[in-house]
């Protein structure tokens, strides 16, 4: 079963057996709640660019926001559609879902008992059509991509979409957005790549050059579906 759930700006596409949906928003409505709390008590957590430092008392969705961040060198709102999806997903999986997917606008968490095959939208971009094969897995993994040309994200960057993929959807997130920042032409890709950690790979798309790192999924040639994109 396949539905879409928006709680203000959180806009999820959810993939699981029927049994699991309201779990699923359950989770992400708490989540939410969480992180608004904690926005309302520290106002410079919402905006800041830079790493952060979580308060000792912050909730389990801020903190990981922060671990995957720091990381990656960005500020925590980075990682922010990446940290609801795999919250989502590892309740899901705690209470027996094998088969999940959480896109989070394009920020993917998933569990898969069958192949999944996860397009990457390239907007403008002469490469198109690219997606990425999973075969059936029994732990998390996270897809996520940023662009400096598609959304309504924060990029520095002008990439069409910059692609990481980690056991971790939260580093996955801030990861791409850290890539992203440094694609200003296509002459960045593989630059970009140096001091790149703690992920399992990355696919990077500007204009018509592409640049891969680490370990990727086989990639496919498979049109990206609208309905399927997950956006306003």
């Amino acid at each position: 079963m396949r539905t879409r759930f928006q709680l203000k700006e959180t806009l999820v596409t959810i993939t699981a057996d029927e049994k699991y949906m309201e779990l699923a928003k359950e989770v992400i409505r708490e989540h939410r709640e969480h992180l608004e709390r904690y926005i309302r008590f520290d106002p410079f957590f919402q905006v800041t660019l830079e790493p952060y430092q979580a308060q000792k008392n912050a909730p389990k969705v801020v903190k990981r926001m922060c671990d995957a961040s720091n990381a990656a060198g960005v500020g925590p709102m980075a990682a922010v559609a990446g940290t609801i999806a795999e919250l989502t997903v590892e309740a899901m999986m705690q209470k027996g879902a094998k088969h999940v997917i959480v896109d989070n606008g394009g920020d993917i968490a998933l569990v898969n008992e069958t192949p999944v095959t996860v397009g990457i939208y390239t907007g403008e971009s002469s490469i198109k059509d690219l997606a990425l094969h999973i075969e059936p897995r029994d732990s998390m993994i996270g897809i996520c991509t940023s662009s400096g040309r598609i959304g309504h994200s924060i990029s520095f960057g002008n990439s069409d979409a910059v692609t990481v993929i980690s056991s971790s959807a939260a580093l996955a997130d801030a990861t791409a957005t850290a890539l992203g920042n440094k694609i200003i032409s296509k002459k960045d890709l593989e630059p970009a790549f140096d001091g790149i950690k703690n992920i399992d790979g990355a696919l990077i798309i500007c204009g018509d050059s592409m640049a891969k790192w680490g370990k990727l999924p086989k990639i496919v040639k498979m049109p990206v579906s609208p309905e399927l994109i997950t956006r306003p």
